[in-house]
């Protein structure tokens, strides 16, 4: 954990900058009163799989390249029939941002259910998406939308119909629930390992969720959580008027 600790800082310092080796084995042993190799191993073995330092066959470890921050803003008033705010978020930064998705029935489990005030095993509809910029991935989201609300109608499915691809304001909206307001809460978040494999990254990676949910009123309509890898800022852009 010493070692760890001390790698970490020098990294987050600037000491050890992006592309650096790292020390050997041998050196961080020296500076750690002689550790055992494994010892050592086992260090950056947390590093790498914190998504700090890279390790090649063959090669020396080093200090993994800084990815560009990506900003995502939060807006919290958009213009109706908009489409996709995230298309229209990166079409705005000329860049191309889309994404793949999986819908599937499901039984809502209990902390689900809670934030969508519902009974535990009540039918929701889940839809998995992997956002893309440029083709890469980017961060993930799972959304989670009562059946009773959206069964036999044109948004039931997400991702197809008529309002296929639309935010869920005006998906809601077409059904007659209009959202009035929606609440987001950030909470600490380390990847499972579905979630980096899915994004290319290592298993238990420090990030941030987002839980969010849409209301009418005092009644949920839909609530998420969105996955922000590292090199993601969520910017929350607050008008004063």
């Amino acid at each position: 954990m010493r070692i760890a600790d001390d790698l970490r800082r020098a990294i987050y310092s600037g000491a050890l900058a992006p592309g650096q080796p790292i020390p050997t084995y041998a050196e961080l042993s020296a500076q750690h009163g002689g550790a055992a190799t494994a010892t050592v191993a086992n260090a950056v073995k947390q590093l790498i799989r914190e998504g700090l330092i890279v390790s090649k066959p063959g090669t020396r470890s080093y200090v993994r390249e800084r990815p560009a921050v990506t900003r995502m803003v939060r807006t919290w008033y958009q213009r109706p029939g908009g489409g996709s705010p995230w298309r229209a978020e990166m079409a705005a930064a000329g860049r191309d941002g889309s994404w793949n998705s999986t819908t599937e029935l499901v039984d809502a489990p209990a902390a689900i259910a809670e934030r969508l005030q519902l009974d535990a095993g009540a039918r929701l509809v889940r839809t998995r998406y992997l956002f893309l910029l440029d083709g890469s991935p980017t961060y993930l989201s799972t959304s989670w939308e009562p059946l009773e609300l959206t069964g036999d109608t044109d948004i039931m499915l997400p991702e197809s119909g008529p309002y296929a691809g639309a935010g869920v304001r005006d998906r809601m909206a077409a059904i007659g629930h209009a959202p009035t307001r929606a609440e987001e809460a950030l909470r600490p978040h380390t990847l499972t390992d579905d979630e980096a494999k899915a994004l290319g990254l290592y298993a238990g990676v420090p990030c941030i969720a987002v839980e969010r949910t849409y209301y009418e009123g005092d009644r949920p309509l839909e609530t998420a959580d969105i996955v922000l890898p590292p090199h993601y800022r969520a910017v929350y852009d607050i008008p004063v008027s």
